[in-house]
């Protein structure tokens, strides 16, 4: 058994059983693929792929097994491999992160201008995606960090740590009659059509739960995942908007009023996390203190040493989250 099989039998899955594009990303020949699996399987005595023809279909139970164990066999060596870079070079390599666009737009960016600043030598990759897709991106090691606030509870393999509570805001037109209301209710945000945030992104379970604790029914007319696009929407007179109270932007949202809504709904908190067992680089431990100064290596470090969810809800349960 070759590490370069597992490689390969990991990235033809990944690629969604597709050995030509699986070849293409690694530079590599497909019947040069296609022969080193098959030498696998004899090795083994067991069929990691069912075919049709010349064609994978898909994973069998066992190649599920296998794969399982060669994911975490890449991950330790990727790990081997950082560590030999911390000690050789520990200002050099490479950031991989998977975030919300409202993260990626608002929350990051004088974060990442400070840090590749500091290093400039380390080359940084973000992804964006579903708050599902991102845990996935960082349960399966694609992605070093994942940085979001909903879907993190699923996967038990993620160290999440908090890094700041949010909330929302009522984004109208200056003219619209919410923003005459003296104080703004749920009832009187329920009257009008709803623009907000596709279910699973942003806090939206927070959003709903506030409307159906009061028994109303709001609404939704169009949902989407970019506060920039449910901004559009509201000026084309969609409907009102719910957003996060850092994605409203005076200066380019002039046109526009953001109205406080903490009162109305429990504010969100957003979370930075890594898989369990991955080793953290010097620069990695700058990046989290970075993004949440609270987040200092000592306290990242107790996180990585609790031995259950519980442990570390248990760790984080009396701190202040800063607001954003």
């Amino acid at each position: 058994m070759k590490l370069q099989q597992l490689r390969y039998i990991w990235e033809v899955a990944r690629h969604d059983l597709n050995v030509s594009a699986t070849a293409q990303s690694l530079y590599t020949s497909q019947p040069g693929i296609s022969k080193q699996i098959r030498l696998l399987e004899d090795e083994l005595g067991v069929e990691i792929f069912s075919r049709s023809g010349k064609h994978l279909t898909h994973i069998t139970p066992a190649g599920q097994a296998i794969l399982q164990k060669a994911g975490e066999i890449l991950r330790r060596v990727e790990s081997i491999k950082q560590v030999a870079q911390e000690f050789s070079n520990e200002k050099k390599g490479s950031l991989s992160i998977a975030t919300t666009h409202t993260q990626a737009r608002y929350a990051l960016p004088p974060v990442i201008q400070t840090f590749m600043g500091r290093y400039p030598e380390v080359s940084l990759h973000m992804h964006q995606g579903t708050p599902m897709q991102i845990a996935e991106l960082a349960a399966d090691g694609t992605v070093d960090f994942a940085i979001a606030t909903e879907a993190m509870e699923h996967f038990h393999d993620l160290i999440m740590m908090p890094c700041y509570t949010w909330n929302r805001s009522i984004v109208v037109p200056k003219d619209h009659p919410l923003a005459k209301l003296p104080k703004l209710t749920l009832e009187a945000v329920a009257e009008y059509p709803i623009v907000t945030y596709v279910f699973g992104f942003t806090g939206r379970s927070k959003l709903d739960e506030a409307f159906t604790s009061r028994g109303l029914q709001p609404k939704v007319v169009f949902t989407a995942v970019d506060a920039d696009v449910i901004k559009t929407y509201v000026r084309l007179g969609l409907g009102v908007g719910i957003i996060a109270t850092m994605a409203f932007q005076p200066g380019s949202d002039e046109d526009l009023v953001a109205l406080d809504a903490s009162h109305l709904f429990e504010p969100s908190i957003t979370k930075i996390g890594f898989r369990r067992g991955t080793f953290l680089r010097g620069y990695m431990y700058d990046f989290i203190e970075a993004f949440a100064p609270h987040l200092r290596r000592s306290l990242v470090q107790k996180a990585i040493d609790c031995n259950s969810k519980a442990e570390l809800d248990e760790l984080f349960a009396e701190m202040k989250l800063p607001e954003h």
